[in-house]
């Protein structure tokens, strides 16, 4: 049965979060296991799209979240997607996930709900904090997962089964992240 949002108590919220968090080490697994040719390999005929520019444009995003729906969060400096290398988008992804996390806290979490709305975009009309946010923001990450997993077998530099594999095991991953289960 479906849940209104008042229906949700801070256990569902914090389950929420937790997905995040488990979702950010899914992206922390494929760079681990991403052959470093494969940073800035270009696919012929396709100019600029690489899986640098890739990993910058999540991170780009998630600063826009947390620029447009929670302000107060300190940001560290953007990535430049010719320059930067695989070491520093890793960190830098490190960098926003926890950020989003403090944000997800801050919106369903703690007693005073700092995060009121959720904006995805400058054109785009503010959706009340909730369920809704952290399923567009995991479902922006997923897609972008899926484009560099793509991205690297067609370049040559496919990721190991074990990596693709292991990256549909959230159980082993929630452990991983040190949450007893998913609940």
């Amino acid at each position: 049965m479906l849940r209104s949002q008042s229906e949700f108590n801070n256990d569902h919220f914090e389950v929420l979060v937790e997905s995040y968090v488990v979702n950010e080490r899914m992206f922390q697994i494929i760079l681990e296991h991403l052959d470093n040719a494969a940073w800035r390999a270009q696919i012929p005929g396709i100019k600029g799209r690489t899986i640098a520019a890739t990993v910058v444009h999540v991170d780009n995003m998630r600063r826009k979240w947390l620029r447009l729906s929670a302000p107060y969060l300190k940001l560290s400096p953007p990535l430049d997607r010719a320059r930067c290398t695989q070491t520093e988008a890793k960190a830098a992804l490190a960098h926003s996930a926890t950020r989003c996390v403090e944000m997800l806290t801050d919106a369903f979490v703690r007693r005073q709900r700092r995060v009121k709305t959720f904006v995805r975009d400058g054109w785009a009309k503010p959706w009340p904090s909730g369920p809704s946010m952290v399923a567009f923001m995991i479902s922006h990450d997923a897609h972008h997962r899926g484009q560099i997993c793509m991205l690297a077998h067609q370049l040559g530099y496919p990721l190991p089964t074990k990596t693709t594999a292991g990256i549909w095991v959230w159980e082993q991953i929630w452990k991983e992240c040190g949450f007893t289960k998913p609940r």
